[in-house]
């Protein structure tokens, strides 16, 4: 029992300074690589503002809510994330969205899914402390993500789709940090 405590807060000190880390605003470049031969790459580029949330704060407590968790039940942390995507070389019109991700346990709470506009859960670790490893699964699909912060000034982030143990999109983004809040 006191090797998982310990292990618990272990997670949550890397969980709070990697959302702290990752505060502010980035450009974001990516490409999706669709599997299928037929289905052409993707390029948008995105501009992310992530705001790092504490843990009693109204947007927190909102995102307990959406889950119906107890009242009683506090995240570690969190972030508040807003981004305008621009796909380049198509005609499709800009997407603008927000997320909210609140941290407990091993568990990342989302107000929202990449593919969904559900509550989402994902289980999250760290292979080191500046590269987080989610993996969220609903709708039949399994996202498999690792996010990597690179110094102060950048981030990578690779994302495997896969339904019915099938692999059929990679997701690569590189993203640069334009300015920070903190």
């Amino acid at each position: 029992m006191i090797v998982n405590q310990i292990q618990s807060t272990a997670l949550e000190a890397l969980v709070v300074e990697f959302f702290r880390q990752s505060e502010g605003q980035w450009n974001s470049q990516r490409r999706y690589y669709t599997l299928n031969p037929d289905v052409a790459t993707q390029e948008v580029e995105s501009q992310i503002q992530i705001k790092f949330l504490e843990k009693d704060c109204v947007e927190l407590r909102e995102l307990a809510q959406l889950h119906a968790l107890s009242p009683d039940i506090a995240f570690i942390c969190g972030t508040y994330v807003t981004w305008e995507s621009n796909y380049t070389g198509k005609i499709r019109k800009p997407s603008t969205g927000s997320t909210i991700f609140g941290a407990l346990g091993n568990i990342l709470y989302r107000d929202r899914g990449f593919a969904t506009a559900d509550p989402v859960c994902a289980i999250y670790n760290f292979s080191n402390p500046q590269t987080m490893i989610l993996k969220t699964e609903y709708g039949g699909s399994v996202f498999e993500e690792e996010i990597k912060l690179i110094g102060q000034q950048y981030r990578t982030r690779q994302t495997i789709i896969s339904r019915a143990g099938q692999e059929q999109m990679i997701g690569q983004y590189l993203e640069k940090r334009v300015g920070s809040e903190n």
